[in-house]
């Protein structure tokens, strides 16, 4: 049998390189159509960077759609969302360890999990929490909530922050200081998309996350409960930001100020609004938020040029 052709770009990149660099492509495609405010702040990333941010949301896209409506819409019931939900867990554990997968979306997650150190510490969570959905989700206390979290968010968090120091060493108690903040700010984000999607969550797949708060019904003091509670985690993740590396805190510095404002809209909203429309952040305030952290990004990357330029050799001239 004769071995089939070598694919080749322009560029001269061949093989599993050429593979490799066309599932990141996937990977960004997802996130461009699912999510403005993630995918806008991702764009002040370094390119490389950027693609390991993209890698990991695209799994963790493709695995909440699964659970979300899509399978139902195609006539899976329960079950059979859950065997997709772990034929995909058992795909990624394959393609960690081989390095390589016939699923772009799971390969390109796969070549950056090897490189960033993200390990079944991160994805089993995540998963359980992923197929906690498949089931009537009616959270009767905190712990339940917080588990729930735990694995649907804080785990994200944690494996961006993986991507965002990945052959950079940190002291021990900063690492830690940087974890507290991730898991912080994946939190954060996870319940203030609760508060906004009330309605939708309730009434279209029956769950209500937020213990003591009635989706069909909140009350002022429920919805004020879980913000101030949300705002403490965006205070939280705010304070570890200069502890990234610096070419990393704009687009996480745009992602926190995207969901603080969200947040502050949802606390100047009637309590009754929420399950009847969906809160949203207006065009012309997100991009002024991006300008800003923009701005930011690029100081951050002129400071990061000006470190790697050679010190000049002395007594030659300049």
């Amino acid at each position: 049998m004769t071995a089939a052709p070598t694919s080749r770009t322009g560029s001269g990149t061949t093989g599993l390189a050429l593979y490799t660099a066309t599932a990141r492509r996937a990977s960004e495609t997802v996130i461009q159509a699912y999510s403005t405010s993630f995918g806008m702040a991702s764009r002040l990333l370094p390119p490389g960077m950027r693609g390991d941010i993209q890698a990991v949301y695209a799994l963790v896209r493709v695995a909440d759609e699964i659970v979300d409506g899509p399978g139902a819409e195609s006539g899976l019931d329960a079950a059979q969302c859950g065997e997709v939900l772990d034929a995909l867990e058992a795909e990624v554990a394959r393609a960690i360890a081989t390095g390589f997968s016939a699923d772009l979306v799971v390969h390109a997650f796969a070549e950056t999990a090897r490189r960033a150190g993200i390990g079944a510490e991160h994805t089993a969570p995540f998963f359980a929490a992923m197929r906690r959905d498949l089931d009537p989700v009616d959270f009767a206390d905190e712990r339940e909530l917080r588990d729930y979290v735990y694995g649907s968010a804080e785990v994200v968090g944690l494996m961006c922050v993986r991507c965002f120091t990945a052959g950079r060493p940190m002291q021990d108690a900063e690492a830690r200081r940087v974890a507290r903040g991730a898991r912080a700010l994946g939190s954060a984000f996870q319940v203030v998309n609760f508060l906004r999607d009330l309605g939708a969550d309730a009434d279209g797949l029956g769950r209500a996350y937020l213990p003591g708060l009635d989706p069909a019904h909140p009350t002022e003091q429920a919805v004020a409960r879980v913000l101030d509670r949300l705002e403490g985690e965006l205070r939280i993740a705010r304070a570890t930001i200069p502890s990234l590396p610096a070419e990393a805190r704009p687009a996480v510095l745009a992602a926190h100020d995207l969901f603080a404002a969200l947040a502050r809209r949802i606390r100047a909203t009637p309590a009754a609004e929420p399950p009847r429309r969906r809160i949203s952040v207006p065009a012309g305030e997100k991009a002024a938020i991006l300008a800003r952290a923009a701005l930011g990004a690029g100081v951050a990357r002129a400071g990061l040029a000006r470190r790697e330029q050679p010190a000049p050799v002395r007594g030659l001239a300049r």
